[in-house]
């Protein structure tokens, strides 16, 4: 007979469950709020402007952010509408194509970047302390969350650090 989960493990996975999304709604508000685009487009952009050539392909940008199919193609079309990303043709494969991050993609996301920090230090920092955060890390580690692929300070141009 298969163990049931107990009445912490069920609370905690409850927590879980909704933290990400309250958490994601008070920053998409605070984004909202400061005049920028929602979430997803910093994080593309972000994604956009560490690959090495500031492109990627659209099926490694939907695996970096880890969003449908559907919903990046639309986020694409959306930035590249707006001018903050474009698309070019693949020279090697004529029907594959790369989205590439423009300079005012890259100055966008560098822009969010402040509100989206005083969000995480509003939402997450100024309630944790640094050994509460890296406790939290280790607790996500065992879960199969890896906080070791985001470094708490931000790199000189205003981004995440992985």
């Amino acid at each position: 007979m298969k163990r049931k989960p107990s009445t912490e493990a069920t609370a905690a996975w409850i927590r879980l469950m909704r933290v990400p999304s309250r958490v994601l709604d008070c920053v998409e508000h605070d984004l909202k709020k400061a005049g920028f685009p929602p979430l997803a487009w910093y994080d593309a952009l972000l994604e956009l402007s560490r690959a090495p050539s500031g492109e990627l392909r659209p099926v490694e940008l939907e695996r970096q952010m880890l969003i449908p199919q559907y919903s990046t193609s639309r986020l694409i079309d959306r930035l590249v509408d707006e001018g903050l990303a474009a698309r070019r043709e693949c020279k090697i494969d004529k029907r594959g194509q790369f989205v590439e991050i423009t300079e005012a993609g890259r100055e966008l996301q560098k822009k969010m970047w402040s509100a989206y920090s005083a969000a995480i230090e509003k939402y997450v920092g100024s309630k944790l302390s640094d050994a509460d955060a890296a406790k939290l890390c280790g607790l996500l580690d065992r879960l199969g969350c890896s906080c070791n692929e985001v470094t708490a300070a931000p790199a000189r141009d205003g981004v995440l650090a992985r």
